[in-house]
């Protein structure tokens, strides 16, 4: 059983986290998130979530190309989380493109392209408007 893993917040659910969701998914046949807590977001990212890590949980389970969510509570875990369920392939949006290559001594590193329209940063913003 091939195995992937991707990382991120998940604030404001919408289609370009599906996408990422469904890329991810197709390059194996179990996908694991690392789900930011809101300790992580807050404390680390400096981001405050509309929705608690909870409801971000719940609402990437019922999403049927996710196995599993893990939290996500500090950047170094990675290379753990690599070991510990056994990853394949390490997945994460071209935002980050070159930022987790220290990956690769330990997996296949994919950096997917994001869905180009949509974004939470956008829609956060087009609500105050």
């Amino acid at each position: 059983m091939k195995k992937v893993i991707t990382y991120g917040t998940f604030d404001l659910l919408h289609y370009g986290h599906v996408n990422l969701l469904q890329r991810a998914k197709s390059l194996g046949d179990y996908l694991i998130v690392g789900l930011s807590t809101d300790e992580f977001n807050w404390n680390m990212k400096h981001k405050k979530c509309y929705f608690g890590y909870n409801e971000r949980r719940r609402l990437l389970e019922a999403i049927r190309y996710v196995d599993l969510v893990i939290p996500e509570e500090s950047w170094e875990q990675k290379i753990s989380d690599v070991k510990e369920y056994k990853i394949d392939t390490f997945v994460i949006g071209d935002d980050w493109k070159g930022k987790f290559d220290f990956l690769k001594d330990y997996c296949e590193v994919v950096y997917l392209p994001r869905t180009p329209e949509i974004s939470t940063t956008q829609i956060k913003n087009d609500l105050k408007k």
